[in-house]
């Protein structure tokens, strides 16, 4: 199976198709990753048209299971991050 792209590759491509500098796609990449790392908490979720919707979700608290003794414990609850992938993404790639 082929590995996927490295971040360095992803921008240098990114620089090459856009025509511009590396440092000024290096720059709206950043900028757009602390954008959406803010967004997501502050508001609870951040939507890439045409990717996908980073969502902030409160998970209930649960009963699990120990693997290795199979004893039943309670998983407390917690605050998740999910991506959700836009359908328009999935009909691209499928």
């Amino acid at each position: 199976m082929a590995k996927g792209m490295s971040k360095s590759q992803v921008l240098s491509a990114l620089a090459e198709k856009t025509g511009h500098s590396r440092k000024d796609v290096v720059m709206v990449v950043e900028t757009l990753v602390s954008l959406a790392y803010s967004e997501a908490k502050k508001v609870g979720e951040f939507t890439i048209p045409g990717l996908g919707k980073l969502v902030k979700k409160q998970r209930a608290a649960r009963m699990g299971r120990n693997p290795a003794t199979g004893e039943a414990i309670k998983i407390p609850a917690k605050t998740v991050v999910k991506f959700r992938v836009a359908k328009a993404a999935k009909d691209a790639i499928l």
